[in-house]
């Protein structure tokens, strides 16, 4: 057996001083300082085996966060582990204090293919650290070579014929799969980062903006269209990353799926991702096929269905862990009185207590979110250089 810690931590705008990013924003020297010291005090907190960043800008400046972790997890061990002539230093209390450093760690990051370096116009792309390193290579996830086509079916009473579509070709943020081994399991871990809610909003030809931007002169249906198009988006590109993640169960391997979804469990999103939830029973359903109202499934047709379904479904970590310590809420994002986890962790059904071929088991859950603050306070602490989310973390036994 084998202890596993896995972690996503969206780090918020990542980048080098004097860069901007967005449209007049930057870091000087001092907040990006400040910035690194506060990131590298926050992935040493962790400690964990194997961390999803989102918001990376720059791969620079996050190997400069992780070499400046392990730096204060080397200084940290000098204080608090006793040295070999201590007939002490195998008690377990120095096992717990004892930090890892990611000395020797492999990183992959995943660049936006969107980011073409404009100042002012930069897009993140996401990245995954591992202690454990990575069997085979990393794959990115973003520029679809088959676009993703999604038809509409015409609503009855209408003329059947084109009802119209919906077509995805790049996601706004590359999704990054790579495998890792953990105890006697090679298990796949995907990191990603989902359109945000806020408005995909259109700039005519020829305009310097798009008309509901222009606040001045509001338009709340402009604006309902832009969040009906963030919104699509993500369900689209969720439905991308289900793809991979069944094409990886029905080849036998476990899966781990992380990251920033910009949605909360129970969202269509997360639910395209984490797939179906079984019915109790489905010998009660009407046959797919029926000619009259006795036609239900059997029961052995309705413990096949019921196993089609557990056996490419993914579990939340986080519920696991509220179900197994009574522990009634997290949160990783605060905004506007709004307290939700939009970061989450989900694992397949190998990581499942109630199963009998599971390979492992969670065991603790973890989130680090006393740095936030309700962020519709323009001048809350931090909402500049800290990250406006809460970091969480799975604690896995393989074996």
């Amino acid at each position: 057996m084998q202890d596993v810690t896995v972690a996503s931590f969206n780090v918020k705008n990542l980048i080098g001083a004097d860069q901007e990013y967005y449209k007049f924003q930057t870091y000087t020297p001092e907040e990006y300082a400040w910035k690194e010291d506060w990131l590298a005090d926050q992935l040493l907190a962790l400690d964990a085996d194997v961390v999803g960043f989102q918001e990376i800008f720059d791969e620079a400046s996050l190997q400069a966060v992780i070499d400046e972790t392990t730096a204060r997890s080397d200084e940290l061990n000098d204080v608090a582990q006793p040295d070999r002539s201590k007939k002490y230093r195998k008690k377990a209390i120095f096992r717990r204090l004892e930090s890892g450093g990611y000395k020797g760690a492999s990183l992959a990051f995943a660049p936006n293919t969107a980011d073409e370096g404009i100042p002012g116009e930069r897009r993140p792309g996401v990245a995954i650290l591992s202690r454990l390193g990575f069997v085979g290579q990393p794959e990115i996830i973003q520029d679809l070579e088959t676009p993703l086509v999604i038809p509409f079916a015409p609503l009855r009473g209408i003329d059947s014929g084109d009802a119209g579509h919906f077509t995805l070709r790049r996601l706004s943020r590359p999704i990054l799969k790579v495998r890792v081994r953990m105890g006697a399991q090679t298990v796949t871990v995907f990191n990603c980062h989902l359109k945000s809610k806020l408005g995909e909003y259109i700039k005519p030809p020829g305009a310097d903006y798009a008309p509901e931007a222009d606040l001045t002169e509001y338009d709340p249906l402009g604006r309902a269209m832009g969040a009906l198009r963030a919104a699509t988006r993500r369900m689209a590109e969720a439905w991308i990353l289900r793809q991979h993640i069944v094409a990886e169960l029905r080849a036998g391997h476990p899966v781990m799926a992380m990251g920033d979804y910009n949605d909360g469990e129970h969202a269509v999103s997360s639910e395209i991702i984490a797939g179906e939830r079984p019915f109790k029973n489905y010998a009660w359903m009407l046959r797919h096929d029926a000619q009259h109202r006795s036609d239900r499934y059997t029961k052995e047709e309705s413990e096949q269905i019921t196993e089609a379904v557990e056996a490419v479904r993914l579990l939340s970590a986080e519920k696991l862990f509220v179900r197994k310590s009574l522990r009634d809420m997290v949160y990783t994002s605060a905004f506007g009185g709004v307290f939700e986890s939009i970061d989450q962790i989900w694992l397949s059904r190998h990581f499942d207590p109630d199963f009998e071929g599971r390979v492992g088991e969670m065991t603790y859950f973890s989130v680090l979110n006393d740095h936030l603050t309700d962020g519709s306070h323009p001048e809350a602490p931090y909402n500049k250089l800290a990250s406006d989310h809460g970091q969480i973390m799975a604690h896995v036994r393989v074996r």
